[in-house]
């Protein structure tokens, strides 16, 4: 009965003791934290600058001056000059093509007998009215007679200035059978060659100036605020506000520059695409080598110049207008700024920046506010550049 009931009673006591005595010795676990260390990032010392803005556009080079040459009289044509040709370079005055003349003479010796003929008449009147006065004076003749005279002196003179008109008009056409430049440019295609009749009125030639060329250059309405342009409803731009402009372009295997001015807009802006065209000129001097026509180029027009804005790289930027700003404690802070232009691969911000404020240029997928963090400084230069 004891080994029954007393011995697994005193087993258990035991093990229920060793139990208690080993949970009361056991040593007592707390939980630690573990602290992440901070984060490396990027920053960037704000300096504030002056920039001059840009405002860049593309188009193709067109004539600032196309003219047809028209013919003013009819004829056969009988001779064309050698630059008369597609491409072919002429200077003002020069001759480019010739009319059969000899109508045109003919009808010049014609006008000049009939002038030769009513000046004589006229030297006739006039002398006999001097002598139908003088016989007047001496009442030797009638009050009529005299009249009649005065009458014919006056019609003769008539008649001379007539036939001056007609030989004034038949010169002019026989000058007119010679057809010459108004300009000096190029031809840029013609419709006419020798043993052809041209007649009066009908173009036989396209030609254009190349000593001043234009460019249209469509601009986003919005981009017209970087630039110093006057209201566009006056057209043509006063010359102390047309902005420089600089073309370039990829030709004959070389990169070429050109500088010109911006000297006009044209009246209406594009109702679709909201673009405003700008005119840019460029004269071809000694600055300018000679710019092609139908050449496609790449503008950039000088806009504003505009004072302490700091230029950032555009992934800088957090949504809402902001940055993260590194302060004195090391710690990530966002900042509002105000930005003035996405321009390239930089933004510039017109104000929520202070002279050294420190950027953070790292982007930080989960960016809290308070984060303590390891700045590495770096120069202005190399973060533009990206």
């Amino acid at each position: 009965m004891i080994r029954t009931f007393v011995i697994p009673f005193v087993i258990v006591a035991v093990f229920l003791s060793v139990a208690a005595t080993l949970m009361a010795t056991a040593p007592v676990l707390e939980p630690s934290s573990e602290t992440a260390a901070p984060m490396t990032v990027r920053v960037q010392s704000v300096e504030t600058q002056s920039v001059e803005l840009k405002v860049h556009s593309q188009g193709s080079v067109v004539p600032s001056t196309i003219s047809q040459l028209i013919p003013e009289v009819s004829g056969r044509v009988v001779w064309t000059s050698p630059s008369l040709v597609a491409g072919g370079y002429f200077t003002a005055g020069q001759e480019l093509a010739k009319i059969d003349d000899l109508d045109y003479r003919n009808a010049r010796d014609r006008a000049n007998a009939a002038l030769k003929r009513a000046s004589a008449e006229a030297e006739h009147a006039k002398f006999e009215y001097g002598r139908l006065r003088s016989l007047a004076e001496r009442k030797l003749v009638s009050r009529s007679a005299l009249e009649n005279g005065l009458r014919a002196f006056r019609v003769t003179q008539a008649a001379v200035e007539d036939a001056s008109a007609n030989f004034d008009q038949a010169e002019e056409n026989l000058k007119r059978s010679v057809l010459r430049a108004p300009f000096t440019g190029l031809v840029r295609a013609e419709n006419i060659d020798i043993g052809q009749f041209a007649s009066r009125g009908q173009p036989i030639a396209t030609l254009y100036a190349n000593d001043i060329v234009e460019v249209r250059l469509p601009i986003a309405d919005r981009q017209l605020a970087f630039l110093n342009l006057p209201p566009l409803r006056n057209g043509n731009f006063p010359e102390v506000l047309q902005p420089n402009v600089t073309l370039s372009a990829e030709y004959g295997g070389r990169t070429l520059e050109w500088l010109g001015k911006v000297v006009r807009a044209e009246a209406e802006i594009d109702t679709a695409s909201r673009m405003v065209q700008l005119v840019a000129r460029v004269p071809s001097d000694s600055t300018n080598a000679e710019l092609s026509v139908g050449l496609f180029v790449t503008a950039e027009i000088s806009g504003l110049a505009v004072d302490n804005v700091v230029s950032l790289p555009r992934s800088a930027m957090r949504n809402d207008n902001r940055v993260l700003i590194v302060d004195g404690d090391n710690k990530l802070r966002f900042r509002k700024v105000q930005p003035l232009r996405l321009y390239k691969d930089n933004v510039l911000i017109e104000s929520g920046l202070q002279q050294g404020d420190r950027v953070c240029l790292t982007t930080i997928q989960t960016a809290i506010d308070g984060m303590p963090v390891i700045p590495v400084a770096i120069n202005a230069d190399l973060a533009l550049r990206g």
